[in-house]
């Protein structure tokens, strides 16, 4: 026995890059995406996708460079998953909703050398390079056209005539190889393929690295948790450039899915689109959820739609809703760091015989690690033992498993401070183990709020208001929100001896000036003074009170 060691035969490198071969040999025929009124095959969408990857390696792109994407869920973007890592390269997507100075930070952090942009973002990328230091090298850009959208927003000849695109991304399509080779076994799979950024202060970005392995490992054992079978039909309501989708660009290969791409939607249009194409699978933040519930044609279902939540604990009231339209909610955890979902309620039998409203309590918990996933625990933050399994006891949430992230990039500071020696990946957040083994998140640590299923930095906001010239001290808290589970709350006091205070209005203005909307606060608070500790720290737990206090805020959804 102890002569048997690992070969060539029996050690090639885990990547989900394969899945797509697959899903041309056994689904070739088969729609693969359904875009408005462009639909493509499974052999066509593997076709396409060599046909990039070879084009972007003729750019010059090296293997381990980055190459960014800025685009919604069209099937540019989904190509794009399997495309970029296919010629070697790393893909970074990034969010659509940030704003042109963040977009500039994280594309110097990344060096990226090659951007494809959405014809919508043209104006967006042209201003994130302006803001780039003089004489440093500047990315080549795509285009992406969009000649099959019908919001009615065509490319016209002005949107990018001020940003030098290399070529379009059809361009490179028709351009390249369909035969190109890529390297399936010139690789290991610990090489980087994805870089992710978390939602934090742009001074110090986290890029957030995955290998082929981490992926592979977190795409499998996701279609097996949420029991996705055979060729179903997937309605991208989850933005890809959230962790890649949570894994399920590369899913759908595996399964031979329908992937049905939009640029974006309400509820009346996911309404629609379920009923004309037969969807069967969708993911989304709550925000997703309490979208479906408040639409105007939200009749019940005539067929079950599984529906993955995650993001932010989904409130017990809203899963009863949504599930009552004919939609099976299922309820999941995990962070950009673990690559998708590794904790979820793994649903009980008996749990069906439960009413509905305790049955949406249980729902709303975040569960149990899921298969392949090594250990998940809650431990005490001075002595690290596991704390006691009742429900009650708070702890940090900590994980181990082969889809935790290879690190932060350029950042082994903050790498070797979240997994350390022990083993363990320490999240960040707070939460409880239950007696049956379930978690429950209860809050999170530096004081991060999910609105709409994105993650914002406190902070970040926070050294937006104190550049306002009229404010001495300011602080951003959660206060909820019906729609979008929570919303930024500032609490401010004023320097003394202002000839004239700002209004609630013109301090949201400044900060819109200067943030992404979805990070501008939609509620401000004045205070005399903010709670101190003894220290003279922001007690930002009784802010956190008060503002919860004052109930859901109102605000437009848009």
């Amino acid at each position: 026995m102890e002569e048997l060691r690992p070969r060539t035969a029996n050690s090639s490198p885990l990547t989900p890059l394969g899945f797509l071969e697959r899903a041309a040999t056994v689904y070739g025929d088969c729609t693969s995406v359904i875009y408005n009124t462009t639909t493509y095959t499974w052999s066509q969408t593997y076709r396409r996708c060599l046909q990039v990857a070879s084009s972007i390696a003729s750019l010059g792109i090296k293997r381990g460079h980055v190459v960014s994407v800025i685009a919604p869920n069209i099937p540019a973007m989904y190509e794009l998953h399997f495309a970029v890592p296919m010629s070697g390269a790393i893909l970074n997507n990034i969010n659509t909703r940030l704003d042109a100075r963040t977009i500039s930070v994280l594309l110097l952090h990344s060096e990226s050398k090659l951007v494809f942009v959405d014809h919508l973002a043209s104006s967006l990328i042209h201003q994130a390079l302006s803001l780039f230091p003089p004489n440093t090298q500047r990315p080549q850009l795509v285009l992406i056209t969009d000649y099959d959208d019908d919001g009615g927003e065509a490319l016209s000849s002005s949107s990018s005539s001020t940003v030098d695109f290399c070529c379009e991304y059809e361009s490179m399509v028709e351009k390249g190889d369909p035969e190109f080779k890529w390297d399936e076994d010139q690789f290991s799979e610990w090489d980087p393929m994805i870089l992710n950024y978390t939602s934090g202060t742009t001074s110090s970005p986290k890029g957030v690295v995955h290998c082929h392995r981490g992926i592979f490992f977190i795409t499998v054992t996701s279609l097996l948790d949420w029991g996705v079978p055979k060729q179903p039909v997937y309605l991208w309501t989850l933005p890809m450039f959230h962790a890649n989708g949570w894994s399920y660009p590369w899913g759908m290969a595996a399964m031979g899915a329908t992937n049905i791409c939009l640029r974006k939607f309400d509820g009346p249009i996911i309404f629609n689109l379920i009923k004309k194409h037969g969807v069967t699978h969708m993911c989304g933040a709550p925000v997703v959820l309490n979208m479906l519930t408040n639409s105007p044609n939200n009749e019940k279902l005539q067929n079950p739609v599984q529906i993955l939540t995650a993001g932010a604990p989904p409130p017990a009231a809203v899963l009863f809703r949504t599930e009552s339209l004919g939609f099976v909610v299922s309820h999941g955890y995990g962070l950009t760091e673990t690559a998708g979902l590794v904790v979820s309620c793994a649903w009980k039998r008996k749990w069906n015989h439960l009413p509905a409203s305790e049955r949406a309590k249980l729902k709303s918990r975040q569960g149990v690690k899921i298969i392949g996933m090594t250990e998940v625990d809650v431990v005490d933050a001075e002595s690290g033992a596991s704390v006691k399994r009742d429900g009650l006891t708070l702890g940090e949430v900590v994980l181990r498993g082969g889809s935790v992230m290879l690190g932060y990039f350029k950042d082994p500071e903050g790498t070797s401070k979240c997994m350390t020696q022990n083993g363990w990946f320490y999240t960040g957040d707070v939460g409880v183990m239950h007696p049956d083994g379930y978690l429950e998140i209860k809050d999170r640590s530096k004081d991060v709020i999910i609105s709409g299923g994105e993650n914002l930095s406190s902070v970040e906001v926070e050294s937006v208001l104190y550049t306002h010239p009229a404010i001495n001290e300011a602080a951003v808290v959660a206060r909820p929100d019906e729609f979008w589970g929570e919303t930024p709350c500032a609490f401010v006091s004023f320097k003394e001896r202002l000839k004239s205070k700002p209004s609630e209005k013109e301090i949201m203005e400044f900060c819109r000036a200067k943030l992404p909307h979805y990070m501008v606060p939609k509620t401000v608070v004045f205070k005399d003074e903010l709670p101190k500790t003894s220290t003279g720290k922001i007690q930002k737990f009784v802010l956190r009170d008060i503002a919860k206090a004052m109930g859901s805020s109102r605000v437009s959804r848009m």
